[in-house]
């Protein structure tokens, strides 16, 4: 369950990720990035496309073409992708969606929930993909470790 971002902003940020762990700029096709981060490939190029048009992502067509890192993985923050897809609206609207939500009329949950955003927030906008790569190749394979030993495809 997704607390704070879309599915579609989670799938993004898992394919930004799996590139980054790939040559910067050495494309990569959908169908690898779907079968790896185990989602349909329509939907992975629908993301992409999307991430594209925000200059995070860059695509080449042909038979070695796909999709790559359009700068290098040290450039690209988290929030850069989480913008890309759903914005950043989250960490500036009530998160029990009351209006007029604010210091001078706090919802129920106010102080907790601002407290996390500003955490989620300085935390996103701080981390790069460069620094993620390491932690993205280990999950990566223990993904398919887990794939291979339980007999699943995704």
């Amino acid at each position: 369950m997704t607390v704070i971002f879309s599915k579609k902003c989670e799938l993004a940020l898992q394919a930004v990720l799996y590139l980054a762990h790939k040559d910067y700029d050495a494309p990569t096709s959908a169908l690898e990035i779907s079968e790896e981060i185990g989602i349909p490939k329509e939907f992975t190029s629908k993301i992409l496309q999307m991430l594209i048009k925000s200059g995070i992502v860059g695509s080449r067509k042909g038979k070695s073409g796909g999709f790559y890192l359009a700068r290098p993985a040290k450039e690209i923050r988290l929030i850069d992708i989480v913008e890309a897809i759903d914005g950043t609206d989250v960490f500036h609207r009530c998160v029990l969606g009351f209006p007029n939500c604010s210091n001078d009329e706090p919802c129920p949950v106010h102080d907790e929930w601002g407290k996390l955003r500003e955490e989620a927030l300085r935390m996103l906008s701080a981390r790069t993909l460069e620094e993620l790569r390491h932690q993205t190749i280990a999950k990566i394979e223990a993904i398919k470790h887990k794939n291979k030993t339980s007999g699943n495809k995704d």
